[in-house]
C-alpha cells in the first residue's frame, strides 16, 4: 500500500495573458500546510475507487455505467500510463473542489503517485501530469507537489499556447523559474465563502480564451515590474508586509483581464470580502486565489488571531456564510508513505 498526502496551494496570478509577448501565462503562488488531499492505493486487477469508509464511489457496470468521478478517471489514466492492470484507490481526505486551492492537480498527482508507489514504481509526476490534463497553463500545482514553497513558473511559449490549449499530453509542465522557502512566521488567511465553484473544465477554457484574446499587453509589463522588483525581493528577504502588498496589486491587475468573464476585478461575493479585509491592519495583502471563491490574506504569527477575526467580520459584512482558517506555508512536497 502507498499513502500520499499533498497540500493545497494559492494561485496569486499570471505574469502575462497577452499574445503580444513571447511567454504566455507564467503563474506564481505558494504551497500551504492545509487543507490537504490524502489518497491510498493498493495493487489490484482493475480500477476501484472508494472513500475512507470503503464504500464504492463509482462502479464500471456494463449497461448501467455511472459517470466517472475525477478520481476514477485519474486512476484509469494513471494505470494506462504506467501499464498496470489496476489499483484500489481510497480517498481519505479531499480538497474543496474548484475553490481556488488547486484541487484538480493535487488530486491527479496524488492518485498517480499513490498507484505508482503501491507497485514500487517512480510516478514521474512532472512528466506524466500533462497526460492527466494537468499543468496546461499553470505549473505551480506540480511544483508545489514536488517541493512546496513559493513558486514562479516560466510559462509557455506564446507560439505553442495560443487561444486554445493543446490536447492533453501535448505540452510540458512549465519549468520553475524561481522558488523560495516560505518564512516560518508567515501565515495565510483563507476565507472561503459559501458560493458557486470557480471556473473549471470547458467553462474555464472558454473564459481563458476570451481573456487572452482581449488581454492588454501593458498590464503584463506592469505585472512583470511588480514581480521582479517587489514580489521576489520580498519573499527572498522575508518581508511579509511588502510581499502582501505586491501580490495584492498583481491580483488586481489580473482581475482586470478577467473582469468581463467573472463580473468584475473579483468575482462576487469576493469583492465585498476583499474590501472589508483591506481595512484590517492585521492583513498585509488580500486577493482572490485563481477563479475563487477562496480569498487569501497575507499575515504573520503575531497578527494571526486578529486576521482570523477580520475574516469572520468580512463574511458577516458581505452577508454570506463560509469558513475562515489561518494556515502556514509549507516548504515540503507531497508526503509519501509506503
Amino acid at each position: 500500500m502507498a499513502r500520499v498526502s499533498a497540500s493545497a496551494r494559492l494561485h496569486f496570478g499570471f505574469m502575462n495573458l497577452s499574445l503580444s509577448h513571447e511567454r504566455l501565462y507564467g503563474a506564481f503562488g505558494v504551497a500551504l500546510t492545509e487543507p490537504r488531499v490524502v489518497v491510498k492505493a493498493f495493487p489490484n486487477d482493475s480500477v476501484v475507487v472508494s472513500d475512507e469508509n470503503d464504500s464504492v464511489v463509482n462502479s464500471d457496470v456494463e449497461d448501467d455505467r455511472r459517470e466517472l468521478t475525477d478520481v476514477e478517471e485519474y486512476a484509469k489514466r494513471a494505470c494506462d500510463l504506467i501499464e498496470l492492470p489496476g489499483a484500489r484507490v481510497t480517498v481519505v481526505e479531499a480538497l474543496p473542489r474548484h475553490a481556488g486551492l488547486g484541487s484538480g492537480t493535487q488530486l491527479a498527482a496524488a492518485t498517480l503517485a499513490a498507484i505508482a508507489r503501491a507497485h514500487g514504481l517512480d510516478p514521474r509526476v512532472r512528466e506524466r501530469a500533462p497526460e492527466l490534463g494537468r499543468g496546461g497553463r499553470s505549473g505551480i500545482g506540480v511544483a508545489a507537489f514536488e517541493r512546496g514553497g513559493f513558486v514562479l513558473d516560466s510559462g509557455h511559449p506564446t507560439a505553442r499556447f495560443t487561444t486554445s490549449r493543446p490536447a492533453d499530453g501535448n505540452w510540458t509542465v512549465p519549468s520553475v523559474a524561481a522558488r523560495h522557502d516560505v518564512p516560518n512566521d508567515w501565515r495565510f488567511l483563507l476565507v472561503r465563502p459559501d458560493a458557486e465553484p470557480g471556473r473549471n473544465g470547458g467553462g474555464e477554457d472558454a473564459a481563458m480564451r476570451t481573456a487572452v484574446e482581449r488581454a492588454d499587453p501593458k498590464l503584463a509589463d506592469r505585472i512583470a515590474g511588480i514581480v521582479t522588483r517587489r514580489v521576489l525581493p520580498a519573499i527572498a528577504e522575508g518581508r511579509a508586509e511588502a510581499f502582501g502588498s505586491a501580490v495584492a496589486e498583481v491580483g488586481r491587475l489580473n482581475g482586470a483581464w478577467y473582469a468581463d468573464e467573472q463580473g468584475g476585478v473579483y468575482r462576487p461575493p469576493v469583492g465585498d470580502i476583499v474590501a472589508s479585509l483591506e481595512s484590517s491592519p492585521a492583513v498585509f495583502g488580500v486577493g482572490q486565489s485563481s477563479w475563487g471563491p477562496t480569498v487569501y490574506g497575507i499575515t504573520n504569527a503575531d497578527h494571526a488571531a486578529a486576521a482570523r477575526d477580520a475574516g469572520e467580520a468580512a463574511l458577516d459584512a458581505a452577508g454570506v456564510s463560509g469558513t475562515v482558517d489561518v494556515v502556514r506555508g509549507t516548504n515540503d512536497g507531497a508526503r509519501v508513505t509506503e
